[in-house]
């Protein structure tokens, strides 16, 4: 029995890594930004940030998702703020960004755009002959969606198409309704570990019988032969008696419609690389958005989907499935940032996968097919 060598050290604590990572990876594949329920209407905005890039996500006037880089062509100043970020002490709030929901403006010189980044007005320019505003559009980026999430890509002159990138994953998911469900509930937790053995971690359970009693009681076959020969795509098998990812297994909820007999009763899970989690229950979905922060830190959202007509229902509580979920995520959370801790040892070079943890190998290839050529060791 043979192991395999994870990634080197230095590829999960390097700052030089990270930003291989970043231009090979997180601005050229499609990540996952966020939900569509979150742009409801036209003139909606957020403005997101994608390892140090500002992105501003917009609904159209036409119904449709856009979105830029969130800086000007005259001079390079950020033209929206978050909703939710303050003005530094000192400083006082400036004009422009979004306003009305109709135009992005530059509260620099206030050179105005619409909601699809086309320069509409540049002051004292218009008389210009030489000056062509179709010249100086905002710089795009690519905006695509299933199973109701938005996903970027960062450079989409170059991108394949996310149908490409997604693979099986929706044949495999076909009768579960992602894109009808709505959030319930959001989690959102700060860990001190790379993102890759945040999702080394997700996708393994040859660590789950020490880690995850609760789990493991719910799911006997995550403890059995340390996690090996699971069945991702039939479905995990709960106890008997159990169907769902609470505390005693069951829900008042009801099960998505359509589901057939093993995903009314059996649990399934996909990674879609690089940072979107899905874990899939007969009534509701956990999603796991991973941020990278830095090459020691990740940001994580996850949110909880119901279907809305649960959602609708007087005293809807989610709190079942949250609260079991929250005690396997910092169980999980935990654990990685021991790994991150460990891996500063001077000896350690690398780690090993066991045959259990075969699905770890994607990453791994995942990852060195991306930045291999790329990294000097």
């Amino acid at each position: 029995m043979s192991l395999q060598r994870t990634l080197p050290t230095t590829w999960y604590r390097s700052a030089d890594i990270f930003r291989i990572e970043k231009e090979r990876i997180f601005c050229r594949e499609w990540i996952a930004a966020c939900r569509e329920e979150e742009l409801p209407h036209p003139g909606d905005a957020r403005v997101l940030n994608v390892l140090g890039e500002s992105i501003l996500l917009v609904h159209n006037r036409e119904g449709q998702l856009r979105a830029f880089y969130n800086v000007c062509r005259h001079r390079g100043a950020r033209l929206c703020r978050d909703a939710d970020a303050k003005v530094a002490p000192g400083r006082v709030p400036l004009a422009g960004g979004l306003t009305a929901g109709r135009l992005i403006v530059c509260p620099y010189h206030q050179w105005s755009y619409d909601l699809n980044g086309s320069l509409v007005a540049a002051p004292h320019l218009g008389a210009d002959a030489d000056f062509k505003k179709q010249e100086y559009s905002l710089y795009p980026v690519g905006v695509d969606t299933w199973g109701g999430f938005v996903f970027l890509n960062l450079s989409p002159a170059d991108a394949k198409p996310l149908a490409d990138q997604l693979a099986g994953i929706p044949q495999r998911l076909q009768r579960y309704p992602l894109a009808d469900l709505r959030v319930g509930h959001t989690l959102r937790y700060d860990v001190a570990s790379n993102w890759k053995i945040i999702c080394e971690n997700y996708n393994e359970c040859y660590h789950c019988g020490g880690v995850h009693p609760e789990l493991c009681a719910l799911v006997p076959s995550f403890r059995d032969a340390g996690g090996a020969n699971l069945d991702w795509e039939r479905g995990v098998p709960h106890r008997a008696g159990a169907y769902t990812f609470t505390h005693t297994g069951t829900t008042s909820r009801r099960p998505f419609p359509g589901l057939d007999e093993d995903e009314q009763v059996r649990h399934k899970g996909e990674l879609v690389y690089p940072n979107l989690f899905l874990s899939v229950a007969c009534d509701h979905v956990a999603a796991f958005l991973l941020q990278p922060l830095g090459p020691e830190r990740t940001h994580i959202i996850c949110h909880f989907l119901f279907e809305p007509r649960e959602i609708d229902k007087p005293g809807f509580d989610p709190r079942d499935a949250v609260d079991f979920w929250d005690l396997v995520n910092r169980q999980d959370w935990t654990v990685c940032e021991s790994v991150q801790e460990g891996i500063q040892a001077r000896v350690h070079q690398h780690g090993y996968f066991a045959p259990m943890e075969d699905w770890n190998l994607d990453i791994r290839r995942y990852v060195t097919d991306r930045i291999g050529d790329y990294v000097h060791e």
